[in-house]
């Protein structure tokens, strides 16, 4: 009779194991206040147990909206990703880093290409970003002339971009970041500008006011790619630091730098003080933060300041 019950307990436990069938768990919402979370299909019991952190689908965290990011972890046995048919890096454990520039589209496609060959793609709706238009009473070319600005700026922005490329190892891009400064912001993310009647990009960045000479630290860690000791036409005295996957911050306007290129800095290390350097109309700090060739939102990267 006793191994009768333990015969019997064992079966129900076995068939009930038995059932337990795949789900999928969703969270979206379009607006562009709410994140956007998605889970990966519960893995079905069969046979041959599958090891408990078997991925079939995408794992995301983070804003599906312009100017926004997200974070996430790529299926089991993912060997390359991709968003929109351009490359995103994978670190050793399938962790990934994605954003959406100011202008992107509606939708956008992560396509993973496994080791099996086979390949799993997933759809992103991108909510759209409400942006202002600031008028500017500066020149569109800064303190330089306009002779002295085609002179100086094709070699200005290719230091940017060869800073750019570097793709430094950092583990920054995977904290939490902060504010480099905390103050009024003058300036915000997206909002296009005019500079004395003509019209400029959008503004790349989020301008935080401060007294000249007060310090900023970094958001995060990350690897120092650019300190410029001349000052830019438009950026002034420039730093740029690589948080790595792609991810970087741009500092502008500084009237001294704390670090040097190659420096690995720690997130709340001072990095150098606020200024009025290149084009500017007072003392401030322009944050911008990019990945790859997108512009993210430094409220939306940072969360709203909190001033205390």
């Amino acid at each position: 009779m006793t191994n009768n019950i333990w015969y019997c307990a064992v079966f129900s436990f076995v068939a009930l194991c038995a059932c337990v069938g795949p789900g999928e768990a969703v969270s979206t919402d379009a607006s562009a206040e709410t994140s956007a979370t998605i889970v990966a299909p519960l893995v079905e019991t069969t046979a041959v147990a599958r090891a408990s952190d078997e991925r079939s689908d995408f794992q995301l965290t983070g804003k599906a909206q312009q100017g926004g990011y997200m974070q996430g972890i790529a299926p089991s046995g993912a060997r390359s990703l991709s968003l929109d048919g351009a490359s995103v890096s994978l670190d050793e454990k399938g962790r990934f880093f994605i954003a959406f520039d100011r202008d992107a589209g509606k939708r956008a496609t992560l396509k993973a290409e496994l080791s099996d060959g086979a390949t799993v793609a997933h759809d992103i709706v991108i909510a759209p970003g409400q942006w202002r238009l600031e008028h500017i009473n500066a020149n569109y070319t800064g303190r330089a002339s306009s002779a002295e600005y085609k002179r100086r700026r094709a070699g200005e922005l290719a230091q940017i971009r060869a800073a750019r490329a570097v793709n430094a190892s950092s583990d920054g891009w995977l904290q939490d970041f902060i504010w480099p400064l905390k103050g009024r912001i003058s300036g915000l993310f997206g909002a296009q500008r005019v500079y004395r009647g003509k019209p400029g990009s959008y503004h790349g960045g989020t301008d935080v006011v401060a007294p000249s000479g007060t310090p900023f630290v970094a958001p995060a860690n990350g690897v120092v790619v650019l300190a410029a000791d001349t000052a830019f036409t438009l950026e002034g005295r420039l730093l740029i630091v690589d948080h790595g996957m792609g991810l970087n911050s741009a500092f502008l306007h500084c009237s001294s730098l704390a670090v040097k290129e190659g420096d690995s800095v720690e997130q709340g290390q001072i990095l150098g003080t606020v200024g009025a350097t290149g084009r500017a109309t007072g003392p401030h700090l322009h944050w911008g933060i990019k990945w790859n060739a997108a512009r993210l939102d430094p409220l939306i990267v940072a969360g709203a300041m909190d001033k205390r």
